[in-house]
Protein backbone atom coordinates (compact mmCIF):
# COMPACT_ATOMS: atom_id res chain seq x y z
CA UNK A 1 0.00 0.00 0.00
CA UNK A 2 2.81 2.45 0.46
CA UNK A 3 4.84 1.80 -3.04
CA UNK A 4 1.20 2.54 -4.12
CA UNK A 5 0.30 5.86 -2.38
CA UNK A 6 3.73 7.06 -3.27
CA UNK A 7 2.62 6.42 -7.15
CA UNK A 8 0.05 8.45 -7.01
CA UNK A 9 1.45 11.07 -4.81
CA UNK A 10 4.24 11.13 -7.95
CA UNK A 11 1.87 11.24 -10.53
CA UNK A 12 0.10 14.34 -8.72
CA UNK A 13 3.01 15.77 -8.18
CA UNK A 14 4.36 15.85 -11.24
CA UNK A 15 0.97 16.72 -12.72
CA UNK A 16 0.83 19.90 -10.49
CA UNK A 17 4.72 20.57 -11.53
CA UNK A 18 3.78 20.52 -15.06
CA UNK A 19 1.01 22.44 -14.98
CA UNK A 20 2.27 25.30 -13.13
CA UNK A 21 5.68 25.30 -15.37
CA UNK A 22 3.85 25.52 -18.02
CA UNK A 23 2.01 28.88 -16.58
CA UNK A 24 5.59 30.05 -15.65
CA UNK A 25 7.88 29.45 -18.43
CA UNK A 26 4.51 30.34 -20.99
CA UNK A 27 4.39 33.72 -18.96
CA UNK A 28 8.22 34.18 -19.29
CA UNK A 29 8.20 33.70 -23.57
CA UNK A 30 4.68 36.15 -23.90
CA UNK A 31 6.59 39.37 -22.16
CA UNK A 32 10.02 38.69 -23.70
CA UNK A 33 7.73 38.71 -26.71
CA UNK A 34 5.88 41.59 -25.44
CA UNK A 35 9.21 43.77 -24.85
CA UNK A 36 10.69 43.19 -28.11
CA UNK A 37 6.98 43.80 -29.89
CA UNK A 38 6.52 46.87 -28.38
CA UNK A 39 6.36 50.86 -30.26
CA UNK A 40 7.07 54.27 -29.17
CA UNK A 41 3.46 55.57 -29.49
CA UNK A 42 3.10 58.73 -31.76
CA UNK A 43 -0.20 59.64 -30.07
CA UNK A 44 -0.07 62.21 -28.40
CA UNK A 45 -2.58 61.28 -25.77
CA UNK A 46 -0.89 58.27 -25.17
CA UNK A 47 2.55 60.22 -25.22
CA UNK A 48 0.55 62.11 -22.14
CA UNK A 49 0.11 59.31 -20.15
CA UNK A 50 3.16 58.39 -19.84
CA UNK A 51 2.98 55.44 -22.17
CA UNK A 52 6.41 53.79 -23.45
CA UNK A 53 5.53 51.42 -26.12
CA UNK A 54 2.00 49.64 -27.25
CA UNK A 55 0.90 47.09 -29.61
CA UNK A 56 -2.74 45.70 -31.54
CA UNK A 57 -3.07 41.79 -31.20
CA UNK A 58 -6.03 39.36 -32.30
CA UNK A 59 -6.33 36.40 -30.41
CA UNK A 60 -9.36 34.73 -29.38
CA UNK A 61 -11.74 36.44 -31.69
CA UNK A 62 -10.90 39.75 -29.66
CA UNK A 63 -8.04 42.43 -30.43
CA UNK A 64 -5.64 43.01 -27.67
CA UNK A 65 -3.48 46.71 -26.94
CA UNK A 66 -1.28 46.26 -24.28
CA UNK A 67 0.37 49.08 -22.93
CA UNK A 68 3.87 49.40 -21.36
CA UNK A 69 4.62 52.31 -19.01
CA UNK A 70 7.65 53.50 -18.08
CA UNK A 71 6.43 55.44 -15.03
CA UNK A 72 3.41 54.83 -12.79
CA UNK A 73 -0.19 55.84 -14.79
CA UNK A 74 -2.09 58.40 -13.20
CA UNK A 75 -4.27 55.60 -12.25
CA UNK A 76 -4.64 52.11 -12.03
CA UNK A 77 -8.60 51.52 -13.10
CA UNK A 78 -8.40 47.58 -12.37
CA UNK A 79 -6.77 45.59 -9.65
CA UNK A 80 -2.97 44.97 -10.22
CA UNK A 81 -1.66 41.39 -11.42
CA UNK A 82 1.16 39.79 -9.97
CA UNK A 83 3.26 37.63 -11.98
CA UNK A 84 4.71 35.44 -8.69
CA UNK A 85 2.28 32.38 -7.94
CA UNK A 86 3.49 30.58 -11.10
CA UNK A 87 7.21 30.80 -10.10
CA UNK A 88 6.41 29.95 -6.05
CA UNK A 89 4.23 26.86 -7.07
CA UNK A 90 6.62 25.40 -9.87
CA UNK A 91 9.55 25.09 -7.50
CA UNK A 92 7.63 24.33 -4.81
CA UNK A 93 5.85 21.62 -6.41
CA UNK A 94 9.24 20.40 -7.99
CA UNK A 95 10.98 20.15 -4.82
CA UNK A 96 8.22 18.03 -3.40
CA UNK A 97 8.33 15.81 -6.85
CA UNK A 98 12.34 15.11 -5.80
CA UNK A 99 12.02 14.58 -2.64
CA UNK A 100 9.58 11.89 -3.15
CA UNK A 101 11.47 10.38 -6.12
CA UNK A 102 14.56 10.00 -4.88
CA UNK A 103 15.33 12.00 -1.25
CA UNK A 104 12.52 9.25 0.11
CA UNK A 105 14.67 6.54 -2.14
CA UNK A 106 18.19 7.92 -2.00
CA UNK A 107 19.49 4.05 -2.21
CA UNK A 108 17.59 3.56 -5.35
CA UNK A 109 17.70 6.51 -7.68
CA UNK A 110 20.18 9.16 -5.73
CA UNK A 111 22.68 6.83 -4.99
CA UNK A 112 25.15 4.85 -7.13
CA UNK A 113 27.45 3.20 -5.35
CA UNK A 114 30.02 2.17 -8.65
CA UNK A 115 30.45 5.57 -8.67
CA UNK A 116 30.73 7.01 -4.89
CA UNK A 117 30.09 4.81 -1.78
CA UNK A 118 28.73 7.41 1.00
CA UNK A 119 25.43 7.53 3.21
CA UNK A 120 22.09 8.40 2.20
CA UNK A 121 21.92 11.43 4.34
CA UNK A 122 25.54 12.64 2.90
CA UNK A 123 24.10 12.24 -0.22
CA UNK A 124 21.12 14.07 0.78
CA UNK A 125 22.89 16.87 2.29
CA UNK A 126 25.13 16.90 -0.89
CA UNK A 127 22.32 17.06 -3.03
CA UNK A 128 20.14 20.16 -1.49
CA UNK A 129 23.84 21.91 -1.16
CA UNK A 130 23.94 21.97 -5.29
CA UNK A 131 20.67 23.73 -4.81
CA UNK A 132 21.80 26.52 -2.27
CA UNK A 133 25.34 26.59 -3.58
CA UNK A 134 24.14 27.37 -6.70
CA UNK A 135 21.92 30.47 -5.87
CA UNK A 136 24.59 31.41 -3.91
CA UNK A 137 27.46 31.93 -6.34
CA UNK A 138 24.66 32.80 -9.36
CA UNK A 139 23.63 35.99 -7.16
CA UNK A 140 27.48 36.70 -6.09
CA UNK A 141 28.47 37.36 -9.60
CA UNK A 142 25.13 39.35 -10.39
CA UNK A 143 25.79 41.57 -7.70
CA UNK A 144 29.43 42.14 -8.05
CA UNK A 145 28.80 42.44 -12.08
CA UNK A 146 25.87 43.09 -12.60
CA UNK A 147 25.57 46.63 -13.36
CA UNK A 148 29.08 47.10 -14.61
CA UNK A 149 29.96 47.68 -18.52
CA UNK A 150 29.15 44.66 -20.41
CA UNK A 151 28.09 42.82 -17.58
CA UNK A 152 26.16 40.45 -19.53
CA UNK A 153 29.15 39.16 -21.06
CA UNK A 154 31.27 38.48 -17.71
CA UNK A 155 28.02 37.17 -15.86
CA UNK A 156 27.31 34.28 -18.93
CA UNK A 157 30.98 33.56 -19.09
CA UNK A 158 31.40 33.07 -15.44
CA UNK A 159 28.22 31.24 -15.02
CA UNK A 160 29.11 28.91 -17.97
CA UNK A 161 31.84 27.22 -16.05
CA UNK A 162 30.04 27.09 -13.12
CA UNK A 163 27.49 25.25 -14.67
CA UNK A 164 29.89 23.25 -16.51
CA UNK A 165 31.82 22.38 -13.18
CA UNK A 166 28.36 21.69 -11.90
CA UNK A 167 27.29 19.24 -14.42
CA UNK A 168 31.10 17.15 -14.21
CA UNK A 169 30.56 17.37 -10.30
CA UNK A 170 26.89 16.17 -9.94
CA UNK A 171 27.66 13.07 -12.56
CA UNK A 172 30.77 12.27 -10.34
CA UNK A 173 28.64 12.11 -7.06
CA UNK A 174 25.21 10.97 -8.02
CA UNK A 175 23.65 8.37 -10.13
CA UNK A 176 23.27 9.42 -13.66
CA UNK A 177 19.53 10.75 -13.88
CA UNK A 178 20.25 12.04 -10.06
CA UNK A 179 23.02 14.21 -11.93
CA UNK A 180 20.90 15.17 -14.38
CA UNK A 181 17.81 16.09 -12.72
CA UNK A 182 19.71 18.06 -9.98
CA UNK A 183 21.96 20.53 -12.30
CA UNK A 184 18.31 21.17 -13.88
CA UNK A 185 16.60 21.46 -10.47
CA UNK A 186 19.46 24.15 -9.41
CA UNK A 187 19.24 26.13 -12.11
CA UNK A 188 15.20 26.18 -11.61
CA UNK A 189 16.25 27.31 -8.05
CA UNK A 190 17.88 30.13 -9.42
CA UNK A 191 14.77 30.98 -11.49
CA UNK A 192 12.42 30.89 -8.90
CA UNK A 193 14.98 32.74 -6.20
CA UNK A 194 15.35 35.48 -8.97
CA UNK A 195 11.44 35.71 -8.45
CA UNK A 196 11.50 35.94 -4.60
CA UNK A 197 14.38 37.90 -3.80
CA UNK A 198 14.68 40.29 -6.86
CA UNK A 199 11.71 40.59 -9.06
CA UNK A 200 9.12 40.82 -7.32
CA UNK A 201 10.62 43.06 -4.34
CA UNK A 202 11.91 45.13 -6.71
CA UNK A 203 8.07 45.48 -8.35
CA UNK A 204 6.79 46.37 -5.06
CA UNK A 205 9.52 48.79 -4.18
CA UNK A 206 8.81 51.04 -7.47
CA UNK A 207 4.88 50.65 -7.05
CA UNK A 208 4.66 51.89 -3.68
CA UNK A 209 6.64 54.55 -4.39
CA UNK A 210 5.11 55.70 -7.68
CA UNK A 211 1.51 55.16 -6.21
CA UNK A 212 1.80 57.09 -3.15
CA UNK A 213 1.95 60.18 -4.21
CA UNK A 214 5.15 61.44 -2.54
CA UNK A 215 8.67 62.48 -4.26
CA UNK A 216 11.22 59.46 -4.84
CA UNK A 217 14.23 59.00 -6.00
CA UNK A 218 13.81 57.74 -9.71
CA UNK A 219 17.54 56.77 -10.01
CA UNK A 220 17.19 54.68 -7.18
CA UNK A 221 13.90 53.04 -8.58
CA UNK A 222 15.69 52.64 -11.97
CA UNK A 223 18.43 50.29 -10.29
CA UNK A 224 15.74 48.08 -8.82
CA UNK A 225 14.09 47.94 -12.43
CA UNK A 226 17.59 47.42 -14.17
CA UNK A 227 18.03 44.40 -11.36
CA UNK A 228 14.71 42.80 -11.80
CA UNK A 229 14.80 42.85 -15.63
CA UNK A 230 18.24 41.32 -16.12
CA UNK A 231 17.17 38.68 -13.55
CA UNK A 232 13.98 37.79 -15.55
CA UNK A 233 16.44 38.01 -18.89
CA UNK A 234 18.50 35.47 -17.21
CA UNK A 235 15.17 33.15 -16.14
CA UNK A 236 14.21 33.29 -20.19
CA UNK A 237 17.65 31.86 -20.84
CA UNK A 238 17.25 29.23 -18.32
CA UNK A 239 13.90 27.53 -19.30
CA UNK A 240 15.79 25.75 -22.34
CA UNK A 241 18.69 24.27 -20.86
CA UNK A 242 16.57 23.60 -17.52
CA UNK A 243 13.85 21.57 -19.84
CA UNK A 244 16.45 19.41 -21.31
CA UNK A 245 17.47 18.38 -17.92
CA UNK A 246 14.10 17.55 -17.14
CA UNK A 247 12.98 15.53 -20.00
CA UNK A 248 16.40 13.79 -20.01
CA UNK A 249 15.50 11.47 -17.38
CA UNK A 250 12.93 9.32 -19.32
CA UNK A 251 15.92 8.69 -21.90
CA UNK A 252 18.41 6.23 -20.59
CA UNK A 253 21.19 6.67 -22.91
CA UNK A 254 21.65 10.29 -22.06
CA UNK A 255 22.57 9.69 -18.45
CA UNK A 256 23.88 6.09 -19.08
CA UNK A 257 26.73 7.18 -21.31
CA UNK A 258 30.38 7.59 -20.40
CA UNK A 259 30.40 11.08 -21.49
CA UNK A 260 27.20 12.22 -19.76
CA UNK A 261 28.27 15.23 -17.96
CA UNK A 262 29.45 16.58 -21.25
CA UNK A 263 26.25 15.96 -23.08
CA UNK A 264 24.45 17.42 -20.43
CA UNK A 265 26.47 20.60 -20.89
CA UNK A 266 26.28 20.83 -24.10
CA UNK A 267 22.91 20.38 -24.76
CA UNK A 268 22.39 23.01 -22.30
CA UNK A 269 24.33 25.24 -24.51
CA UNK A 270 22.25 24.72 -27.76
CA UNK A 271 19.29 25.43 -25.39
CA UNK A 272 20.35 28.64 -24.60
CA UNK A 273 21.45 29.31 -28.48
CA UNK A 274 17.97 28.12 -29.40
CA UNK A 275 16.34 30.57 -27.06
CA UNK A 276 18.47 33.73 -28.01
CA UNK A 277 16.97 32.84 -31.26
CA UNK A 278 13.57 33.07 -30.07
CA UNK A 279 13.95 35.95 -28.22
CA UNK A 280 15.44 37.84 -31.12
CA UNK A 281 13.48 37.05 -33.52
CA UNK A 282 10.66 39.78 -33.22
CA UNK A 283 13.11 42.98 -32.28
CA UNK A 284 15.05 41.57 -35.80
CA UNK A 285 11.44 41.85 -38.03
CA UNK A 286 11.36 45.21 -36.03
CA UNK A 287 14.82 46.60 -37.43
CA UNK A 288 16.34 46.63 -33.54
CA UNK A 289 18.68 43.21 -33.21
CA UNK A 290 20.59 41.57 -35.63
CA UNK A 291 19.85 38.61 -37.55
CA UNK A 292 19.00 35.77 -35.23
CA UNK A 293 19.59 33.33 -37.34
CA UNK A 294 22.79 32.02 -36.79
CA UNK A 295 22.05 31.04 -32.97
CA UNK A 296 19.43 28.70 -34.13
CA UNK A 297 21.88 27.26 -36.45
CA UNK A 298 24.49 27.43 -34.04
CA UNK A 299 22.37 25.49 -31.50
CA UNK A 300 21.27 22.89 -34.43
CA UNK A 301 24.51 22.01 -35.17
CA UNK A 302 25.79 21.28 -31.61
CA UNK A 303 23.16 19.06 -31.16
CA UNK A 304 23.47 17.24 -34.45
CA UNK A 305 27.10 16.59 -33.29
CA UNK A 306 26.10 15.41 -30.24
CA UNK A 307 23.84 13.18 -32.15
CA UNK A 308 26.41 12.04 -34.43
CA UNK A 309 29.44 11.60 -31.56
CA UNK A 310 27.03 9.53 -29.35
CA UNK A 311 26.04 7.10 -32.16
CA UNK A 312 25.78 3.77 -31.45
CA UNK A 313 28.49 1.55 -32.95
CA UNK A 314 27.86 -1.29 -35.70
CA UNK A 315 27.24 -4.52 -34.19
CA UNK A 316 30.33 -6.94 -34.86
CA UNK A 317 30.05 -9.42 -37.75
CA UNK A 318 28.95 -13.01 -37.34
CA UNK A 319 32.18 -15.18 -37.51
CA UNK A 320 31.96 -17.40 -40.28
CA UNK A 321 31.55 -20.92 -39.96
CA UNK A 322 30.87 -20.72 -36.07
CA UNK A 323 28.12 -23.05 -34.51
CA UNK A 324 25.37 -21.48 -33.76
CA UNK A 325 24.46 -20.52 -29.97
CA UNK A 326 22.33 -22.71 -27.81
CA UNK A 327 19.03 -21.06 -27.42
CA UNK A 328 18.42 -19.52 -23.75
CA UNK A 329 16.35 -21.23 -21.78
CA UNK A 330 13.34 -19.84 -19.25
CA UNK A 331 15.23 -20.99 -16.42
CA UNK A 332 18.48 -19.54 -17.51
CA UNK A 333 16.85 -16.13 -17.40
CA UNK A 334 14.82 -16.66 -13.98
CA UNK A 335 18.48 -17.36 -12.55
CA UNK A 336 19.48 -13.87 -13.78
CA UNK A 337 16.18 -12.66 -12.37
CA UNK A 338 16.56 -13.94 -8.78
CA UNK A 339 19.91 -12.59 -8.36
CA UNK A 340 19.29 -9.31 -10.24
CA UNK A 341 15.59 -8.30 -9.41
CA UNK A 342 13.76 -10.03 -6.96
CA UNK A 343 15.03 -7.73 -4.25
CA UNK A 344 12.75 -5.25 -5.76
CA UNK A 345 10.27 -7.35 -7.74
CA UNK A 346 9.89 -11.00 -5.42
CA UNK A 347 7.41 -11.87 -3.34
CA UNK A 348 8.03 -9.60 -0.38
CA UNK A 349 8.19 -5.60 -2.25
CA UNK A 350 6.64 -5.28 -6.06
CA UNK A 351 7.69 -1.55 -6.65
CA UNK A 352 5.40 -0.72 -9.91
CA UNK A 353 3.51 -3.12 -9.17
CA UNK A 354 5.59 -5.51 -10.94
CA UNK A 355 6.51 -9.12 -9.48
CA UNK A 356 8.93 -11.98 -11.06
CA UNK A 357 9.37 -14.85 -8.94
CA UNK A 358 7.17 -17.01 -10.71
CA UNK A 359 7.75 -18.96 -14.43
CA UNK A 360 4.13 -17.54 -15.34
CA UNK A 361 4.96 -13.91 -14.25
CA UNK A 362 8.51 -13.53 -16.21
CA UNK A 363 6.35 -14.85 -19.10
CA UNK A 364 3.04 -12.18 -18.33
CA UNK A 365 6.42 -9.26 -17.78
CA UNK A 366 8.40 -10.81 -21.02
CA UNK A 367 7.88 -7.04 -22.75
CA UNK A 368 8.63 -5.04 -19.74
CA UNK A 369 11.89 -7.03 -18.41
CA UNK A 370 13.07 -6.38 -22.29
CA UNK A 371 12.22 -2.89 -22.92
CA UNK A 372 13.38 -1.87 -18.80
CA UNK A 373 16.71 -4.43 -18.72
CA UNK A 374 17.73 -4.10 -22.39
CA UNK A 375 16.56 -1.15 -24.14
CA UNK A 376 16.15 1.76 -21.76
CA UNK A 377 18.70 -0.46 -19.01
CA UNK A 378 17.08 1.77 -16.45
CA UNK A 379 16.89 -2.00 -14.36
CA UNK A 380 18.43 -2.64 -12.33
CA UNK A 381 18.52 0.92 -10.87
CA UNK A 382 21.59 2.32 -10.99
CA UNK A 383 22.70 -1.51 -11.63
CA UNK A 384 22.68 -1.37 -7.47
CA UNK A 385 22.85 -5.58 -8.24
CA UNK A 386 25.40 -5.81 -10.20
CA UNK A 387 24.01 -6.94 -13.64
CA UNK A 388 26.47 -7.71 -16.22
CA UNK A 389 26.47 -7.20 -20.19
CA UNK A 390 26.30 -10.72 -21.05
CA UNK A 391 23.22 -11.20 -18.83
CA UNK A 392 21.14 -8.16 -20.67
CA UNK A 393 22.67 -10.03 -23.70
CA UNK A 394 21.05 -13.53 -22.43
CA UNK A 395 17.52 -11.56 -21.65
CA UNK A 396 17.53 -9.96 -24.75
CA UNK A 397 18.04 -13.31 -27.20
CA UNK A 398 15.45 -15.06 -24.83
CA UNK A 399 13.17 -12.53 -25.24
CA UNK A 400 13.46 -12.27 -29.50
CA UNK A 401 14.46 -16.08 -30.16
CA UNK A 402 13.61 -18.18 -27.92
CA UNK A 403 10.40 -17.42 -25.80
Amino acid sequence: MDAYLLDWANLLLRWLHVITAIAWIGSSFYFVFLDNSLLKPQSPDLLEKGVDGAMWAVHSGGFYNPQKYMVAPKKIHSKLHWFYWEAYTTWLSGFALFTVLYLFNDGIFLIDKSLFDWSPAAAIAAALAFLVVFWLLYDAVCRIFGLQENCEAKVGAIMLVVIGFACWLACQLFAGRAAFLLVGAMIATAMSANVFFWIIPGQRKVVAAMTNGQPYDASALAIHGKRGKQRSVHNTYFTLPVLFAMLSNHYSFLYTHPQHWLILFTMMIAGALIRQFFVQRRAYHLGRARNPVPYAVAGVAVILGVMFLMRPAPAPAPVAGAAPAALPTLSEVQSVLEQRCLTCHGAQLQLKNIRLDSAELVMQNAQQIYQQVVVTRQMPMNNATGITEAERQLIKRWFFEAR
